[in-house]
């Protein structure tokens, strides 16, 4: 098993490659991100609700210092989370861009079993928009009885930890602790709405995360001298391809997403240090219809896929 690190600098063109050393027990990568750099991992990068076993659902880690953070938290996650060694208990504060079942079904798992398998301790802490708080309250309600045996009858697990505490958003600053802030803004997946990308911010680098996503002016605003930014496509011939009796569904799909070209040109206006795919097909077609709008630094969609933004911009691809 090994992973493979591309390193971007600033000024060159192409990746220099080299080793990661792997902790051989876990195999995760044995190393902490330097306290002043960023780190992103791509935890789920398949598009909507089906099954991919190669792409699992939405859901993109943020560490900071010794801030966790989690977006979305589609079908997987808690998987991918373990897969990498992040305990599940560690994971208090998760932030929603909308709230299509694709993006937040492994809410319950992250709930129960980050507090009775995972030692929580303390409330999860969510923000999302409007109806967030709703649906907290009825997952909550939904395993109620679960949480009454664990919490008063038999493993008498602190009663903190199943405590969520949710923020409802609007545009703006949504939170800023440590160094690290976290920026919501409106993108165009309508008619979902409200539906937010983020922008993250930690010491001199940032990330912006689109969501789901139309070509949104919004975004390329928020999204102005960022390092990298995570960007959603869907490839039309792979849509189509999923409904072929069915053409109305697969053009109302692709209205509310960015097509490949479309994405290459938000990154050509945005000029990121690097532009990395998710909620994605991870296909050669994507990549070669991009390059037709966009030359800079790219990376298609993929599971693990891991982001170290400092100095330097490494890339880290994981491998079974």
């Amino acid at each position: 098993m090994k992973i493979f690190v591309a390193i971007f600098s600033l000024f060159a063109a192409a990746p220099a490659f080299t080793e990661a050393k792997l902790d051989e027990q876990s195999g995760t990568v044995n190393r902490a991100a330097s306290p002043d750099n960023l780190k992103v991992v791509l935890l789920g990068t398949g598009v909507g609700p089906r099954v991919n076993l190669q792409q699992f659902g939405a859901s993109i880690l943020i560490e900071a210092g010794g801030v966790r953070l989690l977006f979305d938290c589609g079908r997987g996650s808690t998987l991918r989370l373990t897969e990498i060694g992040v305990p599940l208990g560690s994971i208090a504060r998760l932030f929603l861009t909308h709230l299509h079942s694709d993006h937040v079904i492994q809410i319950p798992d992250l709930i129960l079993t980050g507090w009775v398998g995972g030692g929580r301790s303390t409330p999860l802490e969510v923000w999302g928009p409007e109806g967030t708080r709703d649906m907290m309250q009825h997952l909550l309600e939904a395993f109620a009885f679960d949480i009454h045996m664990r919490r008063d009858v038999d493993e008498k697990a602190p009663g903190n930890g199943i405590k969520v505490t949710t923020h409802e958003i609007k545009q703006g600053i949504v939170f800023d602790q440590q160094g690290v802030k976290v920026t919501a803004f409106l993108v165009d997946h309508s008619p979902i709405t409200p539906a937010f990308g983020y922008r993250i911010d930690y010491r001199g680098h940032s990330v912006v995360l689109s969501g789901d996503t139309r070509v949104s002016e919004n975004l390329v605003q928020f999204a102005r001298g960022v390092d990298v930014l995570v960007h959603e496509v869907l490839d039309a011939d792979t849509v189509r391809a999923w409904f072929p009796t069915n053409p109305q569904v697969a053009e109302a799909i692709l209205a509310k997403h960015t097509t490949p070209e479309q994405a290459g040109d938000v990154f050509a206006r945005v000029k990121p240090r690097l532009a990395v795919y998710s909620h994605a097909p991870n296909t050669e077609s994507v990549i070669t219809q991009t390059r037709k709008t966009y030359a800079g630094a790219l990376e298609g969609a993929e599971d693990m896929l891991t982001v170290e933004i400092g100095d330097t911009i490494e890339v880290r691809h994981f491998a079974r």
